[in-house]
């Protein structure tokens, strides 16, 4: 099992930044991905970025020169900074993290913090 607890989020003007820190506890030796989703009102949940055991990365069109992930094995946590944030960035923002062996392969999320971007 893995516990996720997200940090950050809350409200700021268009062309703000933010930061959003995301803490896993539990099996976190067993952690392969790392990263974030979001899920705007009405619209299916995406893909924000998410980082692998090995620091690639892979993320969302929208995310290029605005966003940046790094992560810290150390303190089993992801950070997310949000830069020049556009009101179509408001969403709920969820860390997810991946397990893989020696544990099941499984899919955990946090509770979400929202993000909110006003014009």
């Amino acid at each position: 099992q893995v516990q996720l607890v997200e940090s950050g989020g809350g409200l700021v003007q268009a062309g703000g930044s933010l930061a959003l820190s995301c803490h896993a506890s539990g099996d976190t030796a067993c952690i392969a991905d790392m990263g974030w989703y979001r899920q705007a009102p009405g619209k299916e949940r995406e893909l924000v970025v998410f980082i692998r055991d090995s620091g690639s990365t892979a993320d969302a069109d929208f995310v290029k020169g605005r966003f940046t992930t790094s992560r810290d094995n150390d303190k089993n946590t992801v950070h997310l900074l949000m830069n020049s944030l556009k009101p179509e960035d408001t969403a709920v923002y969820t860390c997810y993290a991946r397990t893989t062996r020696p544990c099941k392969g499984t899919n955990y999320w946090g509770r979400g913090t929202q993000v909110t971007v006003s014009s």
